[in-house]
C-alpha cells in the first residue's frame, strides 16, 4: 500500500478510497514539531449543532476552507483513552486533502478555522466513523480529538 494510502487511513480521515495525498514539505514550515497556541487561545470549547467541539488555538490570517477547498494540514489524533493514533508531525510532513471526502467531523472543523490556525477538535461518533469505527485504528463509536494546524486552502 503506498505511504499516501496509509498515513490517510491512519488518521481516519477518508470515507471510501484514498482522495488525498501527502504534500512535500515547504521549506518555510517546520512539520516536525507543533507550532505553537496564539496569545488567544480559547479556553472553553465550543459546540455546534452537530455536537462538534471546537477551540480556535491560534487565529489564522488567511482564508477559511470551502466544503470543495483542498487543505494542507498537520495534525495528531488520539482517543479518549489518551491514545494517540496519528500524526503527521512524527512523519515531518503536512497531508493535503478535499474536504468533501473526509469524515463530517473534519469537513465541519475545518471551515471554522483561517489559513495558518491551529484547532483542537472533539468529534462525536456520529460525524466521526459511527458503529462501525475504522478497525484495527478507531474503534467503534470512538470519539476522536485532533490538534490540526491549517496550513494552506487550494
Amino acid at each position: 500500500m503506498p505511504r499516501c494510502h496509509f498515513a490517510l487511513l491512519c488518521v481516519a480521515l477518508i470515507l471510501s478510497g484514498c482522495a488525498g495525498e501527502t504534500s512535500k514539505p515547504a521549506e518555510s514550515i517546520d512539520y516536525s514539531q507543533e507550532g505553537p497556541d496564539g496569545p488567544n487561545a480559547e479556553e472553553e470549547f465550543t459546540t455546534t449543532e452537530s455536537g462538534l467541539q471546537y477551540r480556535i488555538l491560534r487565529e489564522g490570517t488567511g482564508e477559511k476552507p470551502e466544503v470543495t477547498d483542498r487543505v494542507a494540514v498537520s495534525y495528531r489524533g488520539w482517543l479518549d483513552d489518551g491514545t494517540e493514533f496519528d500524526s503527521s508531525y512524527l512523519r515531518s510532513e503536512a497531508i493535503e486533502f478535499p474536504l468533501n471526502q473526509v469524515i463530517p467531523g473534519w469537513t465541519e472543523g475545518m471551515q471554522l478555522v483561517s489559513e495558518g490556525g491551529k484547532i483542537e477538535l472533539s468529534i462525536p461518533s456520529d460525524i466521526g466513523y459511527g458503529p462501525g469505527g475504522m478497525p484495527p485504528v478507531i474503534p467503534p463509536n470512538a470519539q476522536l480529538h485532533f490538534i490540526v494546524e491549517l496550513h494552506e486552502v487550494k
